[in-house]
């Protein structure tokens, strides 16, 4: 299998449907990362209600998160659930923050995608599909994320085994596409949306735009298997 090709003609097939997603959805990059982290176990409409919370209260900006009572952040971004959990998170994220750059992503930004990956994922409540969505989405390097609806979509057209981690998902498609942030950035938030709508536990492959893929690789299964058998 040509896994360089199936993986595009996903992706032209799901921007043909949906089209442009325009993610990450935030005005700066601060707001990106404390949208990846709140956004853990939740949607998105959910964090954007805690946000709001944050910015009413005029305490959205890393000075003043990193000077809050972590209760009153607890009660600010309940929207977002599991609140006290995550404003342990934060907090944990903001601290270490001004602890190794001084409250500035952009000098943490600075570092090298090896070194920020593994700087971001020492960080307690950190863990990979909230680093990449950090590092791609707001750090703009290009590191593919990896979720749920990705492995479900994966597995669901033979490019990978139930058995893939998430490293080995992501391994996929960084060796079969270009690495490049606008592609990473619009592929990750397209697979959300067939996700969402069509690949879900239940599926609902007859209106699912990537139909037509499957039954591509199906014909040309069937034809490469005629040749064999005449030869």
């Amino acid at each position: 299998m040509n896994k360089s090709r199936v993986l595009t003609e996903i992706y032209d097939s799901l921007f043909e449907s949906f089209g442009k997603q325009y993610w990450w959805p935030g005005d700066t990059d601060f707001e990106v990362v404390i949208g990846a982290i709140l956004t853990q176990n939740t949607n998105w409409t959910n964090v954007e209600k805690a946000i709001e919370n944050l910015k009413a209260a005029k305490v959205f900006a890393p000075k003043k998160l990193y000077e809050i009572d972590i209760n009153k952040l607890a009660e600010l971004i309940k929207p977002s659930g599991y609140f006290n959990v995550k404003a342990k998170r934060l907090k944990h994220f903001i601290d270490w923050l001004f602890l190794n750059y001084n409250g500035s992503l952009s000098k943490l930004f600075k570092r090298d995608f090896a070194t920020l990956r593994e700087e971001l994922l020492s960080v307690n409540g950190i863990g990979r599909e909230t680093a990449d969505s950090i590092i791609l989405y707001a750090a703009e390097k290009p590191t593919f994320v990896v979720d749920a609806y990705t492995k479900r979509v994966l597995v669901r057209h033979g490019l990978i085994t139930d058995d893939y981690d998430y490293e080995a998902i992501k391994a996929v498609f960084e060796d079969n596409l270009p690495a490049k942030v606008p592609l990473y950035n619009e592929y990750h938030a397209l697979i959300v949306m067939v996700g969402k709508h069509y690949c879900k536990p239940r599926m609902q492959c007859e209106e699912c735009p990537l139909e037509n893929v499957h039954r591509k690789r199906i014909k040309s299964a069937k034809v490469i298997k005629r040749g064999k058998k005449r030869k």
